[in-house]
């Protein structure tokens, strides 16, 4: 599989990522519901430290996403497999951000 490198930013800190041609549409998605969620909490909390701000931000999408999962457990939402399909992606990318994150928090 072919990998490129893009480059996305979060909260004004720039990461530099690896993804398939095929996956960087979704992986793009994902950065910017990130840099959303991080941004939101910044503004409207008062939380501080972009670690801080990463923690609140991972509960707040893993909340968002526990709620999706009881709603197709109840017929309200997406099928099973579409979901598993999504956590894996969503874990996979977030797991690639805080890696990123923590690599770039150490050259500092």
């Amino acid at each position: 599989m072919t990998t490129k490198q893009i480059e996305a930013t979060i909260l004004g800190q720039t990461y530099r990522l690896a993804c398939s041609p095929e996956t960087e549409g979704a992986l793009l998605e994902a950065v910017a519901r990130v840099d959303a969620e991080m941004s939101k909490i910044r503004t409207h909390s008062s939380v501080r430290g972009t670690d801080r701000i990463a923690v609140m931000a991972a509960l707040s999408l893993a909340s968002e996403l526990l709620r999706l999962q009881a709603s197709v457990r109840h017929g309200e939402a997406f099928p099973a497999e579409e979901i598993r399909r999504t956590m894996r992606s969503m874990n996979e990318q977030l797991g690639a951000v805080i890696q990123q994150h923590s690599a770039a928090g150490g050259a500092q």
